[in-house]
């Protein structure tokens, strides 16, 4: 909503500049979206009076003048405005004027008759153009009078955004009392003086919706719809964004901005017996006053009379009744429209008025006869009139009620987190419009102005209170909560390790406990496992010593039947039976196994099936490992069941957690199965607490260094790996192993292996020389332990 400040400070008027006035309005939930001059600056440009007009010896188009500036000799000027005429009164801008734009008037000759000046249209002094010419003031200007500010031009225009909860603030009487309040003012509304009836014409109204408890209406006869719009009103509108029409559009529009309530006239002729005041019929039409032609239906309220209807209700009035120029007689309508009978109605039409936008939010219920009065009273001032009588229909069951709210201090401090002292918390109210009244101390009964709907609760209440009172008053503090809080633990959880399996393409399968002895025996000839006494079947005959007793049939079952890719992991109990005198020494160790055959990825037409290698399952052993914070070593395994080339132990701290590989082939035959890889771990070290590390990522250049070398096919890389780490102390970053050869060039019993070397430092570039000194430092470790040379290229 734009509004000009001059015209607030008419109400309200702190000794505040702009920018403070901004500032407030912001803070109080208003915030200001622009402020701008209503003129750009310039200087030199007053009220002239054109005393006589001449044509231009040399110019059709030009006229020679003589303007009375109010003070020396009449300035002569060459003018080629079509409207110059003499006795006109018009801007003049003098010698040494500077126009927008930097424009600076000078003394000249046009033609070759000298120019002491400009006589100005709107547009050059940053006004709109009406017309094209001169801007004509009124006969009453004062001459010589600076026209900034005869026109009011050193005035600002606020663009305002307006919460949707604050409907009171469409309009000049709504920001002053904003205003007012904050700087313990009062804020002084215009005179409204009640206009009599002089003639007994009236309307009969009625209401039969529940979307209007209280409307108004009055018959005004003989008014001079021809009457000109005053530069004031005009001047005021236009800096609210509206424009100008004729002289009944103007003052409701003018009351609208200035109280909040919307007024709409009919053309009092074209209303046929009744008025009322209903909801549309079904396919009822409407031409309203942009021509758009609509078809109405039951849910919208619409100002009819006893033959059609005239307007959408609390939106926008139809042609048929407009107004015009040979309007005599007007109906004049102001109303109270429920928020909820006018919410979306507008939308649904591809509407949006300025009437609609205030009665969805919410118009006060007891402004329409404020309202009446002050268009009446603007009426006879500016377009005469005999006033007939006000007419009122009410349905007063129906209007809102302002309930009393109990508010205490207590619950002041509480949700403000700070004390607000009392006495400012009544008269804060107070001044906001609420009827405050001191039960004891520190607790009173409030009932809320007519004009805020926003106000039910005793939250809203303190809301004000702080909104008043000053946010940037709120005190910091913390808030005093009694709470213990669990100790934080990093640990990789079951969930996320279920998350994590599944996302590498397993499947979860829950088994029994139980396993066939055989298979038992088949994994693990050494086993004694434990027979039950009572067994489901016999092939669930025994404890399991190992969850692969459950798997393994699992993928028996599903490769039986035609499923070629098959993954499954599971998570329950292994028993180990070692050292066990009695039942009562068995371990249940909880455990995390994974089994996996057949193709590495599912068939597809952009790549050719391979089976899973040694290198894939691992990958996907070490991604469990990896999420679960564990840095793990693989060493060669010496499992019965496994396959003696293609298995590895895995190590934590030096400590065995578990196995993965694949299954010995000759198991594999005997069970019927491909190539079949597994895996099973410690579920207690997998799912075990980790302490979160980081390192800041280091400004500074890393340094890699490439080795290449000859060494036994014997010794483990990871053991050469660790050896490297070790010797390369804090400077090396990190270490991996990017090549393995062995054939021509490699003599027989050694392989090459690649390995890349990282160094960095946290704090500053490293040089050559200690780069050199930790290569050279590791090959002389590698040879002495290992017998490692570096392989020629």
């Amino acid at each position: 909503m734009k509004i000009s400040e001059n015209w607030l400070r008419t109400w309200v008027n702190p000794a505040i500049d702009s920018n403070t006035l901004s500032d407030q309005l912001t803070m109080l939930g208003l915030e200001i979206d622009d402020l701008s001059p209503a003129a750009k600056a310039f200087t030199g440009v007053v009220v002239g009076e054109v005393l006589t007009v001449e044509q231009h010896p040399d110019a059709d188009r030009l006229r020679v003048t003589t303007v009375n500036i109010g003070s020396g000799e009449p300035l002569q000027i060459v003018c080629g405005a079509p409207n110059v005429r003499a006795g006109m009164k018009a801007p003049v801008a003098t010698i040494g004027a500077v126009l927008p734009g930097d424009f600076k008037i000078k003394k000249g000759k046009l033609r070759g008759i000298e120019s002491q000046g400009m006589l100005c249209g709107a547009s050059e002094i940053d006004l709109e153009d009406k017309i094209d010419g001169l801007l004509e003031l009124p006969a009453d200007a004062p001459v010589g009078v600076d026209i900034r500010e005869y026109l009011e031009l050193d005035d600002n225009v606020l663009d305002i955004s307006i919460t949707p909860n604050r409907g009171d603030c469409f309009s000049i009487r709504g920001i002053a009392r904003e205003v007012a309040v904050i700087n313990q003012m009062t804020a002084v509304a215009p005179e409204v003086k009640e206009v009599a009836a002089t003639i007994s014409d009236e309307k009969k109204v009625v209401i039969s919706t529940e979307g209007c408890p209280r409307y108004l209406g009055r018959v005004i006869k003989n008014v001079n719809t021809k009457a000109p719009t005053p530069e004031w009103m005009e001047r005021a509108l236009a800096r609210s964004g509206i424009r100008q029409h004729s002289i009944l559009v103007d003052i409701t529009n003018y009351v609208l901005m200035e109280l909040g309530q919307p007024l709409h006239a009919f053309d009092g002729g074209k209303v046929q017996g009744a008025v009322h005041v209903r909801q549309a019929a079904a396919n009822e039409k409407l031409v309203l006053l942009n021509e758009q032609e609509i078809e109405l239906n039951e849910k919208v309220m619409v100002i009819a009379d006893d033959e059609k209807a005239l307007a959408i209700a609390g939106i926008m009035g139809g042609l048929s009744s407009s107004v015009t120029d040979e309007t005599k007689e007007i109906f004049l309508e102001s109303a109270f429209f429920a928020p909820l009978a006018i919410a979306g109605r507008a939308r649904s039409f591809g509407l949006h008025t300025d009437a609609s936008q205030r009665y969805e939010r919410g118009v006060d219920f007891e402004l329409p006869m404020v309202a009446m009065h002050r268009a009446s009273q603007l009426i006879a001032e500016l377009a005469g009139g005999e006033f007939g009588p006000i007419t009122v229909a009410e349905q007063a069951d129906l209007l809102p009620t302002r309930e009393v709210i109990e508010l205490e201090q207590a619950q002041v401090d509480q949700l403000l987190g700070y004390r607000v002292d009392g006495a400012f918390i009544a008269d804060a109210l107070t001044r906001l419009g609420c009827d405050v009244t001191v039960k004891a101390e520190g607790q009173w009964s409030v009932v809320p102005p007519s004009h805020r709907y926003d106000m039910a609760i005793y939250q809203d209440l303190i809301e004000e209170v702080a909104r008043i009172h000053g946010y940037d008053n709120i005190q910091i503090s913390l808030p005093k909560i009694e709470a213990k809080l669990a100790k934080y633990q990093d640990q990789f959880e079951i969930a996320q390790l279920r998350q994590t399996v599944v996302a590498l393409g397993y499947q979860e399968a829950i088994s029994f406990s139980f396993a066939d002895l055989k298979l038992e025996k088949q994994l693990n000839p050494a086993v004694n496992p434990l027979a039950l006494a009572n067994p489901i079947s016999s092939d669930l005959a025994v404890m399991r010593s190992t969850l692969l007793s459950s798997l393994i049939p699992c993928v028996q079952y599903n490769v039986n039947r035609q499923q070629s890719r098959v993954r499954f992991y599971e998570l329950g109990l292994r028993f180990d039976y070692q050292d066990a005198a009695s039942i009562h020494d068995l371990k249940q160790i909880p455990t995390f196994a994974m089994i996996a055959t057949g193709s590495r990825s599912a068939e597809s037409w952009h790549g050719k099936a391979a089976p899973v290698d040694f290198f894939d399952f691992k990958g996907d052993v070490e991604q469990v490992l990896a999420a679960a914070r564990l840095n793990v070593e693989f060493v060669r395994s010496e499992r019965v069941w496994l396959h003696p080339g293609q298995s590895a132990e895995i190590l934590l701290n030096g400590q065995s957690i578990g196995y993965m590989g694949r299954l010995h082939p000759s198991l594999e035959d005997e069970l019927d199965l491909s190539t079949t890889w597994v895996a099973e771990l410690d579920q207690s070290a997998v799912l075990q607490t980790y302490v979160s590390n980081f390192t800041e990522l280091s400004r500074f250049p890393s340094v890699r260094r490439d080795i290449a070398l000859l060494i036994s096919d014997k010794i483990n890389v990871s053991e050469i790996q660790q050896l490297i780490e070790k010797t390369g102390g804090e400077l090396l970053d990190s270490t991996w192993l990017f090549d393995v050869y062995t054939g021509q060039g490699v003599e027989e019993g050694k392989r090459s292996l690649a390995f890349a070397l990282l160094w960095q430092h946290p704090a500053r570039t490293l040089e050559d020389a200690e780069i050199k000194s930790g290569m050279d430092n590791i090959l002389q470790v590698l040879e002495n332990t290992y017998q490692a040379t570096l392989r020629a290229s």
